[in-house]
């Protein structure tokens, strides 16, 4: 067993996480020690939850799209790891998906951030890893400046629920896209 699979493990049976494993539920962190890109994303969709492949849904299929990978290098976990702000899907709400509970990335990210020596690339996924990780959550502003924050690059959640956002500020996909796609094929290592 790797370290990160020891870890993962430590995660399922910590006392906080009961309610997940009464459900059957694996904590959705992915990626071995040797992946190049490291997502930080909110929490694990319903139908990714479900199925135990991290964003297994129609948000997963737009990020991949935006960032110029096929399926297999996006499941490839010596290429792509994913650390949510929490492991586990936190419910429904009244407008998209709970938030994910505020201790999980303060207790866990830094025992696998210290193991995640090899990535070259994190890409911080809306406001919830962008407020932790970049010190605002102001997913416009934090994405207009994502230059800036390299090797952290800063994009709004693919989910439907922004779609809005994507049409009232076009230059993401005009301009952001292309460079993420670029990043990622030099984090990864191909041509």
């Amino acid at each position: 067993m790797s370290t990160l699979d020891e870890l993962r493990a430590r995660v399922a049976e910590h006392p906080s996480n009961a309610w997940a494993r009464e459900r059957g539920w694996d904590p959705l962190i992915i990626g071995t020690e040797r992946a190049r890109v490291l997502i930080l994303s909110q929490a694990p969709g319903r139908l990714a939850q479900a199925s135990g492949i991290a964003f297994d849904d129609p948000s997963g299929r737009l990020l991949r799209s935006w960032m110029g990978v096929t399926d297999e290098e996006f499941w490839n976990p010596d290429l792509v790891a994913v650390l949510p702000m929490d492991a586990y899907f936190p419910g429904k709400g009244t407008s998209g998906d709970k938030p994910p509970r505020r201790d999980f990335a303060e207790r866990w990210h830094p025992l696998f951030l210290a193991r995640f020596a090899e990535v070259r690339l994190r890409i911080v996924i809306g406001g919830y890893a962008q407020r932790r990780y970049l010190g605002s959550s102001d997913v416009t502003a934090n994405v207009r400046a994502a230059e800036t924050f390299l090797p952290m690059y800063p994009i709004v959640h693919p989910s439907p629920l922004a779609r809005g956002w994507r049409t009232r500020n076009p230059w993401f996909v005009e301009e952001n896209v292309p460079r993420l796609r670029r990043l990622v094929r030099d984090a990864i290592g191909r041509k």
